[in-house]
């Protein structure tokens, strides 16, 4: 059995049902279920006994405990975080509370359960540690993308969360021992997608024929990726990564924001057409948020070298699949819409000045 913390939020939830697909390994799933975790994303896996689903927080050391005595996994897989830039800003207690106070809880408990295994287990144990490249900070236009090794620069609340969480990870394998492997992804989109995020907000607003909310000039540039092609990564380090090494996946997909917005209209034009004209005609330009990174850029020749992994979806193909996904679950897209999203929504974007 694995473990998966975060399994019902966007990456977690795809990573639990590819995993599914694939393999007769059984899921041990915690998931706090805040506004990001949504069990309707795991609706397929009702009645499945290989899919154990525990409603829990990873800040909760007791539950950790209870759960990897009852269950003795083989590796845990932790996604479980506060993960959106403009809700860090607006609360940064809790990407503290979930990113930096939850990892070191999850990996103190983890510690404790992988000291007591016998010699041959602990060696096949293994701690993956999901991150992003946010930890890196900006890029130039010129510069060259994020390596392994490129310096953390974080520049908001939630990355500055996230590279404390990688510290402690790193840190956790060098003072005692334990058996980890970091990744580091670039932007993610695909199927079950939040929609406060750039591409599933603009398919649904579009939808809805409600604007298009376009940060500063939108020439923010951003490396996408697929999130299946994620989780084949994820796969691949899980089962073959070195120990102790970090690993970054990226799409080499480098698109600026504007680019994506005009992309995803067009597809709506083609794929569900608006008798009153195109999509792009919603496209509005806001007041940009306080330390926007201006460009992020993956380098993800290590796991291609070490591991033969490389993402199997251009932008092209990936986006195409995404909006289409969108367009054929309307009832999920309404289900996830609760009152805290619009909430949100109105406090992110409505309010914002025109740029």
């Amino acid at each position: 059995m694995i473990f998966v913390t975060g399994g019902a939020g966007f990456i977690g939830a795809n990573f639990v049902l590819d995993w599914l697909a694939a393999s007769d390994e059984p899921v041990l799933n915690l998931d706090a279920l805040t506004y990001a975790g949504n069990r309707e994303s795991l609706h397929s896996l009702q009645g499945d006994a290989r899919h154990h689903f525990v409603q829990g927080d990873i800040t909760d050391r007791a539950l950790l405990d209870r759960l990897l005595t009852q269950h003795q996994p083989r590796a845990v897989v932790h996604f479980a975080a506060e993960s959106h830039v403009d809700r860090s800003i607006h609360g940064p207690g809790d990407f503290i509370r979930t990113n930096v106070q939850g990892t070191f809880t999850l990996l103190e408990a983890t510690r404790a359960f992988w000291s007591a295994l016998p010699a041959n287990e602990q060696a096949a144990f293994r701690f993956h540690h999901v991150s992003t490249d946010e930890v890196y900070g900006s890029l130039g236009p010129a510069d060259a993308p994020f390596t392994e090794t490129h310096v953390y620069e974080p520049n908001s609340p939630y990355s500055a969360s996230k590279a404390a969480s990688d510290h402690l990870v790193r840190a956790w394998h060098h003072t005692y021992g334990l058996p980890v492997l970091t990744t580091n992804c670039s932007n993610n989109y695909g199927p079950f997608h939040f929609p406060e995020k750039l591409i599933p907000l603009v398919i649904v607003n579009a939808l809805a024929g409600r604007p298009l909310p376009v940060y500063g000039d939108g020439q923010q540039v951003r490396d996408w990726l697929y999130v299946g092609d994620h989780c084949a990564a994820i796969r691949e380090v899980l089962a073959r990564g070195r120990v102790g090494e970090t690993y970054n996946i990226g799409g080499w997909n480098e698109k600026p924001n504007i680019e994506i917005v005009q992309t995803i209209c067009a597809l709506l034009d083609e794929l569900r057409p608006d008798t009153a004209g195109t999509y792009a005609r919603h496209i509005r330009y806001v007041a940009d948020r306080p330390g926007h990174d201006r460009r992020y850029a993956i380098d993800a020749r290590k796991i291609e070298r070490e591991l033969g992994w490389k993402p199997a979806e251009t932008f092209a193909t990936g986006i195409r699949k995404t909006v289409q996904w969108v367009l054929d679950h309307p009832e999920w897209i309404a289900r996830v819409q609760s009152g805290d999203y619009r909430n949100w929504v109105d406090t992110n974007y409505t309010a914002r000045s025109n740029a």
